[in-house]
């Protein structure tokens, strides 16, 4: 992909400009209200019908948004820590930042509630949907455009702390949930998953106003990286960057899938083919012994308990509900198959339920949200 500008405003992917630092020095007293925009024609649709509309005629833009909005919350963020480097925005399907691009890609579904309705139920939640969450995924992508527009992965001490940021994304990491070597920011501990992502993650406590990082990471190896993040971001603020590309990758307007081919494709990337190997585990929480085939069968039970412990499961370990959802769906399926029944009292079942469900996910994590900028 060229360097050439970005699209006209008409296009979908939208770049949001910065406003002058001065303007960022304090947030509003009153948050601006969007701007006020035509109802699209597919806002009334049935969800059948809306996902036959291909991604690039949704019509949607950054503009006049919640996403404007929170945007300009990390403005606010940047402004305090005397940064003056701004990303580039559009919108894209999903939540990255390309490599060596210094700008973030943001999905869809938050241009528009009728796109978010349709995102949970294609994949139960909306990532990014409220506002807390929503910037915490800024302030993270925030942390690789600042590192692309400096070039930081160049730098020996930023090596020696993080890593190379050569080194392979894994296609799973299996976190240590107890390591104080790393901050504690996104779910599923994901700055182990990466040299670039605890360096983002980093950058995103280091960032967030409400993270005492100073307190809360004393005697902490941690530590170490924080302080020289401190002192790695004073040495830039102020300073131009030295990446200007406003390359966009993968811009909505490019999108030719239609959404029914979207969520099939996520739904595809999020599934995995879970082998029968947790047969054993699933027979020593249930039984198929005759004795206790007058109790209630474990498939339907966990059916029953499914919704409840999928969304627990999904704080826990920062998984996708969707993917947790069909690992349930395996379970639910042999235990219907070995005839399994319930043993032990239904609390107690459901707990240690949960903590085999927790660690057959924890097995499967995936890591890296990265693309190539071609």
């Amino acid at each position: 992909m060229s360097d050439s500008p970005p699209p006209a405003p008409e296009s979908v992917a939208i770049t949001v400009e910065s406003p002058p630092a001065t303007r960022n020095a304090e947030p509003a007293a009153v948050e601006p209200q969007p701007r006020a925009r035509r109802r699209p024609v597919w806002a009334g649709w049935s969800d059948e019908k809306l996902l036959d509309v291909r991604m690039c005629d949704l019509g949607v833009s950054i503009t006049g948004t919640v996403v404007e909005r929170r945007i300009r919350d990390l403005h606010v963020d940047l402004a305090k820590r005397g940064l003056t480097f701004r990303p580039h925005f559009w919108l894209s399907d999903d939540w990255f930042t390309p490599d060596g691009v210094p700008g973030i890609a943001v999905p869809f579904y938050l241009a528009h509630p009728r796109l978010a309705q349709l995102e949970l139920a294609q994949l139960l939640e909306v990532e990014g949907g409220t506002k807390a969450w929503c910037l915490r995924i800024l302030r993270h992508e925030m942390g690789h455009a600042i590192d692309n527009a400096y070039h930081l992965q160049r730098r020996r001490r930023r090596q020696k702390l993080f890593g190379l940021s050569s080194t392979p994304y894994p296609e799973y990491y299996t976190p240590k949930p107890h390591s104080r070597s790393f901050v504690l920011h996104l779910d599923g501990w994901y700055a182990q998953s990466h040299p670039d992502e605890d360096f983002a993650e980093t950058f995103a406590v280091w960032l967030d106003p409400r993270s005492a990082w100073a307190k809360r990471y004393t005697d902490w190896p941690a530590m170490k990286k924080l302080e020289y993040m401190d002192s790695l971001m004073t040495s830039i603020a102020g300073a131009p960057p030295l990446a200007n590309s406003r390359r966009t990758v993968d811009p909505l307007s490019s999108l030719r899938k239609t959404l029914r081919e979207h969520y099939a494709e996520k739904r595809q990337r999020y599934g995995l083919d879970y082998p029968d190997f947790y047969d054993h585990d699933l027979r020593r929480l249930f039984s198929d012994a005759p004795e206790h085939t007058g109790g209630m069968p474990a498939a339907r039970f966990l059916a029953r308990i499914r919704r409840d412990v999928r969304r627990r499961v999904a704080r826990w370990t920062g998984e996708y509900q969707y993917r947790i959802d069909q690992v349930l769906n395996d379970m639910i399926a042999r235990c219907d198959v070995l005839g399994l029944h319930l043993v032990a009292p239904e609390d107690r079942t459901k707990l240690d339920f949960m903590v085999l469900l927790t660690v057959q996910t924890m097995n499967y994590l995936h890591g890296g949200r990265h693309r190539i900028a071609l």
